[in-house]
């Protein structure tokens, strides 16, 4: 489980496919003793298993994940190249502090940044969404986009917005999000149970 909040910003820097599966090897600033094989990493808001660690060059550790068929087929991981940058977070840890929302790292689909409106203060970003997921997404709501927990703060049929304040355009990738983009989403987990509990009459 992940809460959103991003904790590094991670360079791509191989990307090898082999038949079905996608190798990424990325460099980050975690430390690489604190990096176990098998741990969670929200990259991008992609949840993925860490496959080695090395300790190398300029940026403190390199580490790889693997991408099967279903990660590349709903989100953004296929196009990603040596050079692209993405965001980073570690899994929670009993007693970490919850600062975003409970994110799972179980991406939906992509959304399309349709508008990016820089007003100063904040930087206003307009999004689509496929119909089908577009019932999970309310005024004042929560989603992960690209791993960053984000308030909606207007919704018209299937396209939304949100607000983002000048840290986190300075932490994250969004500081280069030009409208076209193609972005990792995730619906809000509580959305997604409520909709489900719905389909069901009362007993």
């Amino acid at each position: 489980m992940f809460t959103g909040i991003i904790t590094d910003v991670g360079d791509i820097v191989a990307a090898d496919a082999r038949g079905e599966v996608k190798t990424l090897s990325i460099a980050t600033d975690f430390d690489a003793a604190s990096i176990a094989l098998g741990a969670s990493i929200a990259c991008s808001g992609v949840c993925m298993t860490v496959t080695s660690v090395t300790a190398s060059g300029p940026r403190k550790t390199v580490f790889t994940v693997d991408a099967g068929p279903e990660t590349l087929a709903i989100t953004t991981v296929a196009s990603w190249q040596p050079r692209r940058r993405i965001n980073l977070e570690r899994s929670l840890k009993i007693g970490d502090e919850l600062g975003g929302h409970m994110v799972s790292g179980h991406v939906d689909s992509t959304a399309t940044v349709l508008k990016r409106e820089d007003l100063g203060a904040t930087t206003r970003f307009e999004f689509q969404v496929p119909d089908a997921l577009a019932r999970f997404v309310a005024t004042k709501g929560s989603v992960a986009l690209d791993g960053t927990s984000l308030t909606v703060n207007t919704v018209e049929s299937n396209a939304f917005s949100c607000l983002l304040i000048p840290h986190t355009l300075a932490v994250t990738t969004w500081g280069g999000a030009m409208p076209g983009d193609k972005v990792n989403f995730e619906v809000d987990l509580m959305a997604r149970y409520a909709a489900r509990l719905a389909e069901f009459p009362r007993m």
